[in-house]
Formats: structure tokens, C-alpha cells, sequence
């Protein structure tokens, strides 16, 4: 088979984005690297990435024996290389090959990211489009004192923050959207939240290194509300649609078991959900959390607004 050839690429450049307190550089040819319009919102140009990714195109991406860790079922699939792990990216509509194959250290810290060329220029998308963005902060998080919950992050018109994490259909979406019709408020996001410490590359004199924040992320839900911004976490309310509006606290263990049901966490690894859990618990010792009973009207929100620990 001849080798279709492409431009040699001789200028490259750095791109980055900032999700959560992890800091991501691509580094490629300019037409390479274009981020995603949900991603742009996150820009961050920095000196030096949390994670480096150096993105290279291919005329072929061929078949790669490998240790299989998971399948998603769908679009990607995880092996285990002698030198970390692989990601292979593809789609049955676009033939047998990945149209993107990501090499990355076991520490998620440097990267090579494969693109079948052809692909890139039939579909003009992003490189890191979802869900391998996604995946590269999801799994960087197990590294650090942190968690991506499915969640709704509102900063109140009276500055309190509270978290409310629910499965698809407890009501996310359906609360910032209320929240916002009523007051003026702040969404970090209306689906995935991370929740972590402030990280140490961010802490200034006098800052409390246990204090724990919410990170919007640019994977939003259907009210499609995304902040590249942090808040204080103050409380955690675990919704689910009922009658009353009724408010119970839970108790720790309670509030982990809650939480990890509703928490993104790479179940291929035990390290990473021994990881997950003992950063819950930590939650737990420093957040108040509470199950929340609710029905979608402006007492709902009032509710919130005058409820005190």
C-alpha cells in the first residue's frame, strides 16, 4: 500500500484549556488543534500543563494488540501498553480503523494523540472532542484529591453555593432552570460538576489547602449552562422528584454511598476507586449533605434559599 503524503507541518504551536483544576497543552500544527466551541470557554494558556498531549496525523491507524481494560461499547476502548495506556476511538460508519488513537503515561501527564488524517478532513472536528476530553481530566482526577459528580453547581443571589447531584431525570437540568427564571444566579453546569481541594499549584498565603471547591466543566446538560469558574462548596443536596419539598440530612456513610453512585470514576482500576471513596469520605468530614424531596416550582427554590444547617 503507498502511503498517501500530507504537507510536512514545520510550525507547531501549544493550545490549552483548564477543566476543573487540571490543566491540559496540545501541541500541533495549527489546523490540529482547534478546540471544540465547548472547550474555547475554558481556554488556558499556560507555562507548563498538568497533562501534555502531542498530536501527530497519520494516512493509517493499523490494528494494535494490546491487554483490553474496558469497553465502552460504543466509541473507545482501553488497553494496557508496556510504556502506559492506549485509547483507540472509533466508529463503525467510518470503517474498521480508529480515527484517533491516544498514547498516555499511567500518571495521565504526557501524551501522543494519533489522528487518521483523512477522517480529520472529511469531519472537521476537534481532536480532543468529547469524550476523550472528558476522559483525560476524569482520569487525571484520580490523581488528585478530587471527583466529577453528575451535579448542578448554583451560586444563590445571596452567595450560598450548593451542589445538587442527581442521576439523568432526577431534575438538574429542570433546577437551574428554575433558579435562573427566578434570580440571578451562576451555573457552573447543569450535569458534571468536579469537586475537589484547591489545588497546590493554586494556593496562595494563608489559603486553607483543605477547602473544598466546585469546578464547572463545558460538558453541560439540556439547559446547556458551562462556567469556567469555582465556588466555595458550602452544601450537597441529592435530588429526586417528590411532594413537599422535604430536606433530610444524611448521614456519612450515607452520603458516600450517594455520592459514588452518582460520581464519574474509572472502574478499571481498583487504585482509582480506592481513590474516589477515600476522597468521599473526606467530603463527607467536610461538607453537609442531604437528600432532597422536591417539586419543580419557585417553593423549591425558596426552600433552599431559607433553609439553615
Amino acid at each position: 500500500m503507498v502511503e498517501a503524503s500530507f504537507p510536512k507541518q514545520t510550525i507547531r504551536q501549544c493550545v490549552g484549556f483548564s477543566i476543573g483544576g487540571v490543566s491540559l497543552g496540545i501541541e500541533g500544527a495549527e489546523e490540529e488543534i482547534v478546540l471544540d466551541p465547548q472547550l474555547r470557554l475554558f481556554h488556558a494558556q499556560l507555562a507548563q500543563y498538568d497533562i501534555q498531549l502531542r498530536i501527530e496525523r497519520k494516512a493509517e491507524i493499523p490494528h494494535l494488540e494490546g491487554t483490553k481494560l474496558f469497553d465502552s461499547g460504543m466509541t473507545w476502548r482501553l488497553y494496557r501498553q508496556e510504556s502506559g495506556l492506549r485509547f483507540d476511538f472509533d466508529n463503525a460508519i467510518h470503517g474498521d480503523q480508529p480515527y484517533k488513537r491516544l498514547f498516555v503515561d499511567s500518571g495521565f501527564q504526557r501524551g501522543t494523540l494519533h489522528l487518521r488524517a483523512q477522517f480529520f478532513l472529511d469531519f472537521p472536528v476537534g481532536p480532543l472532542g468529547y469524550p476523550l476530553d472528558e476522559l483525560l481530566i476524569m482520569h487525571r482526577l484520580t490523581q488528585e484529591c478530587a471527583i466529577e459528580l453528575h451535579g448542578v453547581g448554583i451560586v444563590g443571589p445571596d452567595g450560598a453555593t450548593n451542589l445538587f447531584v442527581g442521576h439523568s431525570g432526577a431534575g438538574k437540568s429542570t433546577t437551574a432552570r428554575l433558579w435562573t427564571s427566578l434570580h440571578k444566579v451562576e451555573i457552573l453546569s447543569d450535569d458534571r460538576i468536579i469537586v475537589r481541594e484547591r489545588p497546590a499549584r493554586e494556593l496562595q498565603p494563608g489559603d486553607d489547602p483543605r477547602q473544598i471547591f466546585m469546578y464547572g466543566t463545558p460538558w453541560h446538560g439540556e439547559g446547556c449552562f458551562a462556567l469556567p469558574q469555582r465556588a466555595p462548596l458550602q452544601r450537597i443536596f441529592v435530588l429526586e422528584h417528590g411532594h413537599g419539598n422535604i430536606i433530610t440530612r444524611l448521614t456519612r456513610s450515607q452520603m458516600v454511598a450517594e455520592l459514588f453512585a452518582r460520581a464519574f470514576v474509572p472502574f478499571h482500576r481498583h487504585e482509582y476507586v480506592e481513590s474516589a471513596l477515600s476522597f468521599l469520605e473526606q467530603l463527607a468530614d467536610s461538607v453537609p449533605c442531604y437528600r432532597y424531596s422536591f417539586e419543580p416550582d419557585q417553593r423549591a427554590v425558596d426552600k433552599i434559599l431559607h433553609f439553615h444547617d
